[in-house]
Formats: structure tokens, sequence, C-alpha cells
């Protein structure tokens, strides 16, 4: 399964996000921002890779629904509901991070690889 994590700047949220959860049994991760100045911009062909879109943020997935109408319309996309309030690596964000995904792990992915 390929997870594509969205926030706005694709500096601190998503990338814990994508670092987090790449280690899992048959996860593949990447991740990007809505905003022009992201360290790496979500564009169609992002979009089109990931069988599953998590953004932290509604605006997020509000600007991929009114950018990307056509790549989004059959796309499984879910809200994280993360605030822009950590930083990279924050142990409270992981905390929040691993309770909110789990719930759309497939069942092998759901604990790290040892």
């Amino acid at each position: 399964m390929n997870i594509l994590f969205i926030c706005s700047k694709n500096q601190w949220r998503s990338p814990t996000a994508e670092l987090l959860f790449a280690d899992r049994e048959g996860i593949n991760t990447l991740s990007a921002g809505t905003r022009k100045d992201a360290q790496c911009v979500v564009d169609n062909e992002l979009l089109k890779w990931a069988d599953l879109v998590l953004v932290m943020e509604s605006k997020h997935l509000n600007r991929l629904l009114a950018y990307f109408p056509a790549t989004m319309r059959y796309k499984k996309a879910y809200l994280l509901g993360i605030p822009d309030n950590y930083r990279f690596n924050d142990p409270a964000l992981i905390e929040l991070l691993e309770r909110k995904v789990q719930l759309y792990l497939p069942m092998e992915a759901k604990l790290p690889t040892q």
C-alpha cells in the first residue's frame, strides 16, 4: 500500500509521518505539502501513486479536491485532524500519528517491523 501524507509545507508533520510509517510491513510512504513553498509540493503524479492519502487538516483536503478533482474523485483520502502545533519528530506528534493513522492501516502494517 502506498500512503501519501499531506500537510502545508511538508516541513514537520507529513515528513514525520512518512518516516514513522516507512518501516511498516507492506507500506510505502511519501509526503508532500499543499503550499507552493513546500519542501515537496503535491502534484498529480504523487496523488496517482498513492493508494491512500492522509491529510493533517481539512484545508489540505479542500485544496486537493479543488486543484486535483479528477484524480481525487476515486481516491481514498482521510482527515487526521492534526494541527500545525508540532516540530519534526516531536514525541507528542509521533504519539498522535500512531493513534490516528492506525485506523487506516491494513492489519499487517499496524506494528513496526522488528
